[in-house]
């Protein structure tokens, strides 16, 4: 790790969770965050949009809010105020998993109407979230190393699909999806993010993913898959007008689908604050957890009012801040202004949108991977040997990996049960909380410990004993 120069305060070293960098360095480690999570964010808007009844103009105004709302919820995230906030680098953004339900309320309703209920539904949903955030980070106790690590490793599991979807060009309706061209350019840039990472040093090699992704996406420019429409179509300045698509409504139905994504979101988010609290060495505790879903569910609740939908982790910036070991939440905080002006200033938006998927690609099996890899090393302290953690991993896992490996496995099953059933990181996560209550606690003999304690972190404004050694 490239040793990185942390300000001091009063003559104690800050952890590197609240350090600063220099100005172009805070910028530079920012924008590498949004170019990894920006096809995430703009690609929900862009399936709801087509299903709710909007014209290409009207989708991409919704893909500019989410940006904007993108933005507002990475900073409520990093940055917090009283009691919200996990200030942890953790970026928010558009939830996938409200994806399926929002297009059925849309497909359900007049074309004038859509939005108005998914927005009314959003909003009651993290209303209801912010209200359950300290009981929910209550479940912190149920995430022993066992159970960190197995969702840890389903997280980047889950999202390799994502990058070998981008590699293959991402639209399975395009006629070059999957071409050579399209998987050479994504190996290609696999190839120049690892030998970047070998050969540079210090900052540069900690930016080596976005140095990867601007030589790839030059390189695409004369093989052809470089898409310059959106630049040139693009407004200098694009306001997200609030509730533009009408005033919320509120229909029971809608209602419920999405609280039952809130609280799919809440448990992903749980599970991704934990992760992230292991990479940067400051376990996340009951009450970083409580602040954290206290951002994402006043993030979603305020997003409608700009036109944006609900927002959770992107678990894919958990893996560039293991892979690069920047791990000051103010990089992110930048990230989070830098989608903020993309989202007023469609142009500049469109400039990170030159980067096409295959190059994306390329660059996330790198980023996803790192994730997996955290995972398994959270694995290797988890007293494999004691017990039945080996059956815990072997059965979580197991279920964890039936959406991936079997995405129509449920196909027959209600679809309000889907939300849950399609998220491997979700049914993975809840298989092994039962699991390790069932053989680690329930059933066990009067004053036997349980086989692991979770790392409690030191009160906020407390010396951090790891602050004051080497790092």
């Amino acid at each position: 790790m490239a040793a990185t120069p942390w300000r001091t305060a009063q003559g104690d070293r800050k952890h590197p969770v609240d350090a600063t960098l220099p100005p172009f360095k805070m910028f530079t480690s920012g924008l590498q965050h949004v170019a990894a999570m920006y096809a995430g964010v703009v690609a929900p808007p862009m399936i709801v949009g087509p299903a709710c009844g909007l014209g290409p103009t009207e989708t991409a105004f919704l893909m500019g809010a989410s940006l904007f709302t993108a933005g507002i919820a990475t900073l409520l995230q990093t940055l917090g105020f009283w009691k919200i906030g996990a200030r942890l680098p953790f970026v928010n953004g558009v939830s996938f998993a409200g994806v399926t339900p929002m297009v059925a309320i849309g497909k359900a309703q007049s074309p004038g109407d859509a939005l108005p209920v998914i927005f009314g539904a959003v909003i009651v949903a993290g209303v209801l979230g912010f209200l359950l955030a300290p009981y929910f980070s209550k479940l912190v106790r149920f995430f022993p190393p066992v159970v960190t690590g197995t969702v840890i490793t389903l997280i980047g599991v889950s999202l390799l699909p994502v990058a070998f979807d981008w590699s293959q060009g991402g639209d399975a309706t395009a006629h070059d999806y999957g071409s050579p061209v399209n998987i050479g350019m994504a190996a290609l840039t696999f190839v120049i993010v690892l030998v970047l990472r070998r050969v540079l040093r210090g900052f540069l090699q900690q930016i080596s993913i976005l140095l990867g992704l601007v030589a790839g996406t030059l390189i695409a420019i004369p093989v052809g898959i470089t898409d310059f429409g959106e630049i040139t179509e693009a407004a200098p300045v694009g306001f997200p007008t609030p509730f533009h698509f009408g005033a919320p409504q509120f229909d029971a139905a809608a209602v419920l689908s999405m609280c039952i994504v809130m609280l799919v979101c809440m448990t992903e988010s749980t599970a991704d604050m934990l992760a992230l609290g292991k990479i940067v060495d400051r376990p996340a505790d009951e009450r970083t957890i409580e602040g954290g879903l206290r951002a994402d569910t006043l993030g979603t609740a305020i997003s409608p009012l700009f036109n944006g939908f609900a927002n959770s982790a992107f678990a894919q910036n958990i893996g560039l801040v293991a892979m690069t070991r920047v791990r000051s939440r103010f990089v992110v905080a930048t990230g989070g202004l830098i989608l903020i002006v993309l989202g007023l200033c469609p142009v500049a938006a469109s400039v990170i949108s030159l980067v096409p998927l295959p190059v994306l690609g390329g660059a996330g099996i790198v980023l996803f991977g790192s994730v997996a890899a955290s995972g398994i090393q959270t694995l290797a302290a988890a007293a494999m040997d004691k017990g039945e953690n080996a059956l815990i991993v072997a059965a979580s896992v197991g279920i964890g990996l039936i959406p991936i490996a079997a995405p129509r496995f449920y196909h027959d099953f209600p679809k309000d049960m889907l939300v849950v059933l399609d998220s491997g990181i979700s049914t993975g996560c809840i298989v092994a909380i039962v699991l390790n209550l069932a053989f680690n606690h329930f059933g066990k003999r009067r004053g036997e410990p349980p086989l692991e304690v979770i790392p409690q972190q030191p009160e906020r404004g407390a010396p951090d004993a790891r602050a004051a050694g080497a790092h």
